[in-house]
């Protein structure tokens, strides 16, 4: 057996025609207010008048329609599954999106071109000046000459028309030069001739010109280096003479024959060659 008291949907005198009539008549014979329902079913009072109003478009999808029917009638202790056989529970739709325009095959095709020909023109707007900024920076750079730091080059020579046209011997001017390269590479100081000391350890020495005048006296440390040219020096005297290596036109001395008690004394004669001196 139920508990529930069955309604007659055939009754419509009685229970008016749906399922809200039906729920407010059976209400109001048990002697509830909304407010009473609400809170036993745990509503918002306005979704109890709404279901006896059958104003579902507030209410949500006819899925929690039919529970909220079904819990409000357990309430009450009626049987409205009749009702909902043959009501119309129309909840809220969502919206129905509808296209009312169509672009033809051909357009879509041309607006996908015309795209892709905007991208190749935005690319070759970037990558044509980044590349003639390139090559033009490549061609200059073979053109270049090379110099080194620890000489400035002297400017081209040209010679003055005008003097040329008076008949006077023509003379050299200067003229703009070609752009150099700066190279870390040094030029080596005496073209390969002259005396070079290169000390591999800490020395005293005293270097004279040919005419006596003082040209180095004093303690060079560990590499530290000398070089002098062809008549530059007359007089050398190495104090560590084994931590100093002496080379004369680029060849290594052997200082054995100036040496004495680790002094080397030796002079040097205009054409380079040395020969070894008194105390």
């Amino acid at each position: 057996m139920t508990d529930q008291t069955p309604l007659d949907p055939t009754s419509a005198g009685r229970y008016a025609e749906g399922c809200g009539p039906a729920l407010r008549q059976a209400r109001e014979r048990a002697g509830l207010s909304l407010q009473e329902v609400g809170s036993q079913l745990k509503m918002p009072v306005r979704v109890v008048q709404a279901l006896e109003e059958e104003n579902w478009q507030v209410l949500g999808a006819p899925v929690f329609l039919r529970g909220q029917l079904r819990s409000y009638a357990k309430l009450l202790k009626i049987d409205i599954e009749p009702y909902l056989e043959r009501a119309d529970l129309q909840g809220v739709r969502p919206a129905e999106l509808v296209s009312h325009s169509h672009t033809p095959r051909y357009q879509r095709v041309l607006e996908s071109v015309a795209r892709r020909a905007v991208y190749v023109v935005i690319t070759a707007a970037i990558a044509v000046p980044v590349w003639v900024a390139t090559q033009s920076h490549l061609g200059q750079g073979s053109s270049q000459a090379t110099a080194s730091l620890d000489v400035v080059p002297a400017p081209a020579a040209s010679i003055d028309q005008s003097a040329a046209a008076a008949g006077k011997a023509p003379a050299v001017v200067g003229a703009q030069a070609a752009p150099y390269v700066a190279s870390l590479t040094p030029l080596p100081r005496n073209g390969g001739s002259g005396l070079t000391l290169r000390m591999t350890g800490d020395s005293w020495v005293q270097i004279d010109a040919p005419g006596g005048v003082n040209l180095e006296h004093g303690l060079l440390k560990a590499g530290e280096e000398r070089s002098f040219r062809n008549g530059e020096v007359g007089r050398v005297v190495l104090g560590n003479a084994a931590a100093v290596e002496v080379q004369q036109a680029g060849s290594t001395v052997d200082l054995t024959p100036y040496k004495r008690a680790n002094i080397a004394r030796f002079a040097v004669s205009s054409d380079g060659s040395l020969a070894p001196v008194a105390n």
